[in-house]
């Protein structure tokens, strides 16, 4: 984990007074909440309107501008912070989950920590401070403080200089971006072998045929994809420790992310895209949306949603590209190369060496990062697949059950989609047989993307 730098630790010493009023007409807020998030989180604070008043405002750059940007902390910081703590405004929280994201010292840690409990009417059950606030904020809803952007640019950028291309204006919620602990990968195109201290794409792999991948077992966990008749295995192995590569397969090219904290390998074809768009190259950024790695385009520092597939700031969210999807099919190397024969799969020095079971080890307990509220109607780390249908209607299948289903020759079917085995895993279809580009992921993640989401259960 990478320490910020950013205040000088001997200037450490903050005095913060209890909340002395308490916040009342939160009635509204409560009745547009579920019931759950409510039971879980608690009543959430009033909230107010408008923009901050002069002195609050001062007071909030004096933190996260000219405290940040000059790299100091000093008395002029310290009443800064208690003016936010004493103003009662929740949306103020959320730059201070921000700067939390980044403090490692303990003393600074608390006294955030003390700041966004008071804001937010909350009490801390533990000394993660970052992540049961930023729970609250996303649970609750809280709405971002005026010139919200602007202030979150700083906090960030002061960090990871490469990120200033990134924080801008778009369709993007930047309220629940975080920090994912890496740095950007902005090394150029078809760079694979140059180090990086970053998530390191893989550009244009190198393949080898089924029989000669010797080093992977059968019980080994490939993300499978076909294109035009072609067939690729991408080694799990490999995918935890690249997280993107960026193929031509079938005579088309694509982008495939897999993020290992949503469980969720996706196939984003980066060749049909608008006239005059050069193809997508798609890079981590070293950010998180609500536990979702956050992609972009290298060549014009566009953010990509990852989940939808679409430009959310920058000249391709000006020009509206929305990438279309192929299948993922999640199966065992053994199944799928049995099933595909004439496949191919990426090589072992992909890996580097490395050998990750982030999905049975890191995440196996749940979210690693805050993601609010969860849809109660499955379990977070409940594997589904979801799709897309003709209609735009966002369809997800409980993995488990359908999985029962199926092996007892029993059709899974639900608002025109159909779910069928392939390959050793499963693709959602429509009903005359064609690919929907369907794929596994976590349940609290496919649900956060698509909380109108219909769901097939047995």
């Amino acid at each position: 984990m990478i320490t910020h730098h950013l205040y000088k630790p001997l200037l450490w010493l903050l005095v913060l007074v209890p909340m002395t009023a308490v916040i009342a007409n939160t009635a509204q807020a409560r009745d547009a909440l579920p019931d759950h998030v409510i039971e879980r989180f608690g009543t959430p604070p009033d909230i107010p309107q408008g923009p901050l008043s002069e002195d609050l405002a001062r007071a909030v750059d004096a933190v996260f501008i000219e405290g940040i940007a000059n790299d100091l902390w000093g008395r002029d910081q310290e009443i800064a912070l208690q003016e936010i703590a004493d103003s009662k405004d929740p949306r103020l929280a959320w730059l201070i989950s921000d700067l939390m994201r980044f403090i490692s010292q303990s003393r600074l840690n608390q006294a955030l920590g003390d700041t966004a409990a008071k804001l937010l009417g909350i009490e801390f059950k533990n000394t993660n401070y970052w992540g049961t606030t930023t729970d609250h904020l996303m649970a609750w809803d809280i709405p971002a403080p005026p010139d919200y952007l602007v202030r979150k640019r700083s906090v960030f950028t002061s960090l990871v200089p490469g990120w200033d291309r990134l924080f801008v204006d778009g369709s993007i919620d930047w309220r629940h971006v975080s920090w994912g602990g890496v740095l950007i990968d902005n090394r150029e195109f078809d760079t694979t072998d140059t180090p990086c201290n970053c998530i390191p794409a893989a550009d244009n792999p190198k393949v080898t045929k089924a029989a000669d991948a010797t080093w992977l077992k059968d019980s080994d966990i490939v993300f499978g994809v076909e294109v035009n008749g072609e067939y690729r295995a991408y080694p799990r192995r490999i995918m935890e420790v690249r997280e993107m590569v960026n193929d031509t397969l079938g005579g088309r090219d694509l982008g495939i992310p897999y993020c290992t904290l949503c469980g969720a390998a996706q196939a984003w074809f980066t060749d049909d895209v608008p006239e005059g768009v050069e193809r997508p190259v798609l890079r981590t950024s070293g950010l998180l949306i609500r536990s979702n790695k956050v992609m972009y385009d290298l060549n014009t520092y566009s953010v990509f949603d990852t989940f939808r597939g679409n430009a959310v700031t920058g000249p391709l969210a000006d020009k509206k590209v929305q990438l279309k999807q192929a299948s993922v099919v999640t199966a065992e190397w053994g199944a799928w190369k049995k099933a595909h024969p004439e496949t191919t799969v990426l090589v072992e020095e992909l890996a580097l060496g490395k050998d990750f079971d982030f999905r049975n080890n890191r995440d196996a307990n749940g979210p690693i990062f805050p993601v609010g509220d969860v849809d109660p109607r499955l379990s977070v780390h409940e594997d589904i697949v979801g799709v897309i249908t003709e209609s735009g209607t966002p369809v997800a299948f409980q993995l488990s059950t359908a999985l029962v289903a199926l092996s007892r020759g029993e059709s899974v079917e639900l608002e025109g989609v159909r779910l069928t085995l392939s390959g050793g895993g499963t693709k959602a279809e429509t009903l005359s047989g064609e690919d929907l580009g369907s794929h596994q992921a976590f349940w609290f993640a496919w649900s956060q993307f698509y909380p109108d989401t219909k769901l097939w259960s047995l």
